[in-house]
């Protein structure tokens, strides 16, 4: 399988989630068990030697793959989630997004300075939400953040928000 294949598996949504916005729709990538694996192997191979001690998903749709690549590098998950869904004391970022502004919200307990950190999301369009979870680690004082996304939309330049020296990867791309 190839990338060019995977990618081809993504279907577009014009017009949602409002007039103007080309939406990706993941579902079609992950009905298929041979995508599903192909996609985990690639993580898996980036990843399995920069000594990850957790990965940290975005709500909702980083949830799908993040908890499956912390299994294989035998690292802990933890979720970034909207307000409301968490029980115990947190820290919370407010950011901007391409279609309004929003919040995100993680434990006060759960990262630490000895962690090495893969924050994953589905996609990059133009970066709000990753760099509001991006501040949101960088709280903890971590060794190490990796950003990490499935999908980028290479015209809206997300990348280009993040710090030079942190790693920002991505394992398709669209535009350019």
């Amino acid at each position: 399988m190839s990338i060019e294949s995977l990618k081809e598996s993504v279907r577009n949504v014009p017009d949602f989630p409002q007039k103007g916005i080309q939406f990706k729709d993941i579902t079609t990538l992950f009905k298929s068990g041979d995508n599903l694996l192909e996609i985990s192997e690639m993580l898996y191979e980036q990843y399995k030697d920069r000594g990850i001690t957790k990965i940290v998903g975005i709500e909702s749709r980083g949830f799908i793959l993040g908890p499956v690549l912390a299994t294989r590098l035998k690292a802990g998950f933890v979720p970034i989630r909207k307000p409301g869904k968490l029980p115990a004391p947190v820290y919370e970022e407010s950011y901007g997004k391409e279609y309004g502004r929003d919040l995100i919200q993680i434990h006060q307990d759960a990262l630490s300075e000895n962690d090495i950190i893969l924050l994953h999301d589905d996609l990059l369009a133009t970066g709000g939400t990753m760099r509001a979870a991006y501040h949101l680690t960088k709280r903890f004082n971590p060794k190490k953040i990796f950003i990490n996304f499935l999908i980028e939309l290479e015209d809206l330049k997300g990348r280009e928000i993040f710090d030079k020296d942190t790693e920002v990867t991505s394992l398709i791309k669209y535009g350019i």
